[in-house]
């Protein structure tokens, strides 16, 4: 035997029934077609000798493809029974039948033969070799064609059903606002898309033409992947860019796309065992959608990361003129962040009020600098002059569309309100006072007690946490002040990256 004829795998035979109550004609029928070959597959017989035992074969084995059947058995129309379940009940369109009677007059009506989809009707006696071998290649025959078509059928409504899949996959993770978001649902429909367990989503940092070396980006994971990027894959990433899809070692494939803005997400998919041309296909179509959602998404950040360093910088300006330290609107920042996302708020709204909390003095600017900056205690009328700066923050910001801005006229207006409804301008009380308005003024009172200021040495965190717990409930809503309190090593830490 040669090593390529060893090599070639063996094609699975043609699956024939053999449905009769005399066990000579399935010995005869076996010996006769012993060496039948169609398309190089040979035949393997089932036996059933009765109609019963024919319907249970028939619903186990789904890829019979040619019955004989003996009309007379157990009653005289057992066969005539079996084709009609096979069609009807089991709803089997595809395995041929022939009907076999040794009963000279048991041929059925011309109305069972087209309603059963009979394909062939022969006396026993007169099936010898020869025709017993055409009747049974011009069934198989048939039965490879209609299969030939019905594969096609099912691959069409196969991509069809995929395509549904992907426009609903598309519409789902064109509503993501932010990159995080993004990625975490992209992957999500993905793993539905394909059916997997467990992907990851990269994007492409940057890349080094003289020494080869890339740096990737973890935007998302489902599944068991360890911290960061696994060497080993790490290796082989370079070269999958090269192609659409790669498949890399083992069960692990890598999708390559590029987009406009010139960066490239790869996406790493484990244990597929194999991409079939459809799923491959699917694949391009969905991610040629996510190319332009991620372009529509790093377009937004840069939008959002430009108003948010505008409101940066114009807050260090109003702080700059009032003498104080730079860094307070950037710790002032962080801490509603903190204390935004251990208050569970969404994540969009937690980077909105970040974005925003710079700009809550904003109305300063307005004020003159006879008051701001006077060192000593301001008299009645002045203290008048200085609480305008909330009104008049309101009135520089309102009317914005823009979110960052409008969390912005919000908080500039209300982050002098007390709990108590002892502050000011609208003397507002306890939740009226705007969630945002509340958080800012958790964090201002906290960085304004923590640093230095020309009227005060900077406390000690015990003696600010001391403070904070005795005006909770009056100057400070309580369960901020809670939520401050709980994270405080973390608001220390934001202190010690932003110092004055």
């Amino acid at each position: 035997m040669s090593f390529l004829s060893a090599a070639t795998p063996k094609l699975a035979p043609w699956k024939v029934l053999l449905v009769d109550d005399e066990p000579d004609i399935h010995d005869i029928t076996k010996l006769t077609l012993n060496r039948f070959r169609l398309d190089g597959r040979a035949l393997s017989f089932l036996h059933a000798y009765s109609g019963a035992e024919a319907k249970e074969i028939l619903a186990r084995e789904k890829d019979i493809a040619l019955v004989f059947l003996d009309v007379v058995m157990e009653r005289e129309d057992s066969g005539l029974e079996v084709a009609r379940w096979m069609r009807q009940d089991l709803d089997n369109q595809f395995s041929r039948i022939v009907l076999r009677t040794g009963q000279p007059g048991q041929a059925p009506e011309e109305r069972v033969i087209v309603d059963y989809d009979i394909n062939d009707y022969k006396e026993k006696t007169e099936l010898d070799r020869t025709k017993l071998f055409t009747t049974t290649f011009a069934a198989l025959r048939a039965y490879r064609d209609i299969m030939k078509v019905e594969d096609a059928r099912r691959v069409q409504q196969n991509y069809r059903e995929g395509l549904e899949r992907v426009l609903s996959a598309s519409s789902h993770i064109f509503k993501q606002r932010n990159l995080k978001d993004f990625a975490g649902g992209l992957l999500q429909q993905v793993v539905a898309l394909l059916r997997l367990e467990q992907s990851m989503l990269l994007r492409l940092k940057g890349a080094s033409v003289i020494t080869g070396e890339s740096q990737y980006e973890v935007l998302a994971k489902i599944g068991e992947f360890g911290d960061g990027i696994d060497p080993a894959l790490l290796a082989q990433l370079d070269e999958a860019r090269h192609n659409r899809i790669s498949k890399l070692h083992g069960d692990t494939y890598v999708g390559y796309f590029p987009n406009n803005s010139g960066k490239a997400s790869l996406l790493v998919l484990q244990g597929v065992e194999e991409i079939s041309d459809i799923d491959a296909q699917l694949l391009e179509v969905f991610c040629s959608g996510v190319a332009i959602a991620f372009d529509n998404i790093l377009l937004n950040q840069e939008i959002t990361d430009t108003q948010a360093e505008l409101i940066l910088r114009l807050g260090d300006v109003v702080e700059s003129r009032s003498n104080e330290a730079g860094n307070h609107v950037r710790r002032m920042a962080q801490v509603c962040h903190l204390l935004a996302q251990a208050s569970g708020l969404p994540e969009d709204e937690t980077a909105v009020l970040m974005h925003a909390a710079p700009m809550h003095d904003i109305g300063k600017i307005a004020t003159p600098d006879a008051v701001l900056l006077k060192p000593g205690r301001l008299t009645p009328e002045e203290w008048e002059v200085m609480k305008q700066h909330p009104t008049v923050g309101l009135q520089i910001l309102d009317g914005s569309s823009r979110p960052i801005l409008k969390a912005a006229a919000v908080i500039a207006h209300q982050h002098h309100e007390k709990y108590d409804g002892s502050g000011y301008p609208q003397g507002l009380k306890g939740e009226d006072i705007h969630p945002y308005a509340r958080i800012v003024a958790v964090a201002d009172v906290f960085d304004a007690l923590s640093h230095e200021r020309v009227y005060k040495p900077a406390w000690p965190a015990e003696q600010v946490t001391d403070y904070l717990r005795e005006v909770a409930g009056k100057h400070l809503d309580p369960h901020y002040v809670d939520l401050l309190i709980k994270n405080m090593d973390k608001a220390v830490e934001i202190n010690r990256q932003w110092p004055d």
